[in-house]
């Protein structure tokens, strides 16, 4: 039996209590079964008589009487034991719960798949680092986190848009441009300049398709260096992050805000509805009104945009382009930002946590042999998104960065991450993956086969009911990851996954142990669950970006 299946059970038996008259209560369009803290409280529990206890006028032990009564003659349902104050704790019969092998099987890569977030349109904005450099560590975890998301919010039924913020538009482009000219003159970078090999990368490359160039006074010649060399950039962070498995569906350029109008249409808005005053010649935004420390200037008294000017315009822009939801990654360094930003959301007149959400990155710390990385072989002062893969390779650098909370801080061990070893996450769970095709390969050899027979209530030592349990909450946790934001939860997942298959492989038989034994049909249900796992395995891999060898 599915979570599904069990479900709608619990539906059905409490449509039959109303229609019975046993009991007054509306009768939810879907019933939420989750798995217990420890085995001795069953399969799967629920806390339905919890929720409608109010409505029904009845206590919540009455109500989880009345069906626990009719779920015990479900077929599939071996006992349901009444909890707390009124938790139903269901036990599934071994033929149900073995049952979960085949459907996850056929299911194939669908499964886990769900429609928690269906109907919603989000606009998911990450990385978006300056076209200045390449990018650092900080971009490339935000590159990992943010891509591994998009694909949880899909698998959750969201439409899912991934969109790249090009800063073209500031100090930081003049910094860059002035940095370029000084390479290519040959002088050192300006004080507040960008320096690393590819700045002189870049100029020299810039002077042997422009060679005249210097010919040029500085100010003529800083513009080419701006142009060409941002769209070099550009281009450079795109196909690093096309290597890193990480593509996006909306390059937004930041200029296009200024020069379209956008930015005037936002404020225009804000002043209709009574969202800024006008002060000493400036132009403020209220705020203080939703929780921010200070109002915030957005016309300057001199006429011009500050630059909180931009992201009123990109917000509405998006909700323009009818997303319901957006969701901004941030640096650490933005932490100040947050307050501000949800103000601007209530004072366009939307919910701030709703319609804009913000998740803010911690730093990312690299060690080898036991000591902090701190310099790149390119960049020189950073290190960048190219050297970590070149150390771990795009796997272990993916689920590195993807496994833990973003909100926290991490130190990414480069020795660990190329360790064929159990300690290596990524290699614990792939490895797992890989034996599973093993299993099946060598099961094969032997006559071992799917078709052959399916018989799950043979499914009944202790550590496949722990297996089969893991398996069936698999689609929680991709839904609970796509509420929650974070993807991590997916990784955290996988791991236990594939240290309770482990655990089974080491107890249970898929192939005869002799040669002289003969194939029997507990063989062939085993090798369903072999193949379940599996199965679970790579659409987890798949949802963090991460391959699924078959073989290691």
């Amino acid at each position: 039996m599915t979570p599904e299946a069990l479900s709608a059970a619990i539906r059905a038996a409490l449509q039959a209590c109303v229609d019975a008259g046993e009991l007054a209560a509306p009768v939810p369009a879907e019933v939420r079964v989750e798995r217990p803290r420890g085995r001795d409280h069953g399969d799967w529990s629920t806390n339905i008589a919890l929720q409608l206890a109010k409505s029904a006028g009845r206590p919540p032990r009455e109500v989880a009487a009345l069906l626990a009564e009719r779920l015990r003659a479900v077929a599939g349902i071996q006992d349901v034991d009444i909890a707390g104050p009124g938790f139903l704790n269901i036990t599934l019969d071994a033929a149900s719960a073995g049952e979960l092998a085949r459907a996850i099987v056929q299911a194939g890569t669908t499964y886990g798949r769900g429609s928690a977030r269906a109907g919603r349109v989000v606009n998911l904005e990450f990385v978006s680092a300056n076209p200045t450099g390449p990018i650092h560590l900080g971009g490339t975890r935000w590159a990992a986190v943010g891509d591994s998301l998009a694909r949880v919010l899909q698998a959750a039924g969201a439409q899912v848009t991934r969109e790249y913020y090009f800063n073209d538009h500031g100090a930081q482009i003049d910094r860059f441009a002035r940095s370029l000219l000084a390479a290519a003159q040959g002088e050192p970078a300006p004080e507040d300049g960008y320096g690393g090999g590819y700045i002189t990368e870049i100029a020299q490359s810039i002077l042997a398709d422009e060679p005249t160039v210097l010919e040029l006074p500085d100010e003529q010649a800083q513009e080419v260096f701006r142009s060409r060399g941002v769209d070099m950039m550009f281009e450079e962070i795109k196909a690093s992050l096309h290597g890193f498995g990480v593509d996006f569906d909306v390059y937004f350029h930041e200029n296009s805000l200024h020069e379209s109008g956008a930015v005037q249409r936002a404020i225009d808005r804000l002043k209709s509805l009574g969202a800024m005053y006008e002060q000493d010649g400036a132009w403020w935004l209220r705020t203080t009104d939703h929780g921010d420390d200070k109002d915030r200037v957005v016309l300057k008294s001199d006429g011009t945009a500050a630059y909180i000017s931009g992201d009123l315009a990109y917000y509405l822009d998006k909700r323009e382009r009818g997303f319901d939801e957006v969701v901004i990654m941030l640096g650490a360094d933005h932490h100040g930002y947050v307050a501000r930003m949800m103000a601007m959301c209530a004072l366009f007149g939307d919910t701030p946590g709703v319609n804009l959400q913000i998740l803010i990155g911690q730093m990312v710390n690299l060690v080898q042999d036991g000591q902090p990385v701190r310099m790149s072989k390119r960049a020189g002062t950073v290190v960048v998104l190219e050297d970590l893969v070149e150390a771990v390779g795009r796997d272990a650098a993916r689920y590195a960065l993807a496994r833990s909370s973003s909100d926290s801080n991490i130190d990414v061990d480069l020795d660990l991450l190329t360790r064929a070893t159990n300690e290596n996450p990524v290699f614990y769970v792939q490895y797992a993956h890989a034996r599973t095709c093993g299993v099946a390969r060598l099961a094969a050899q032997d006559g071992v086969r799917r078709e052959a027979g399916f018989d799950p209530s043979l499914l009944t030592h202790e550590s496949e009911a722990v297996l089969l349990a893991a398996l069936g909450d698999y689609p929680r946790v991709v839904a609970q990851a796509a509420g929650l934001l974070e993807p991590h939860r997916v990784a955290r997942y996988l791991e236990d996954l594939a240290g309770r298959y482990h655990k089974w492989y080491d107890s249970c038989r898929v192939r005869p142990v002799n040669a002289d034994e003969p194939v029997t049909d507990l063989h062939h249900t085993r090798l369903w669950l072999n193949d379940a796992t599996r199965q679970v395995l790579a659409n987890g891999l798949d949802l963090l970006g991460v391959s699924a060898p078959e073989r290691l």
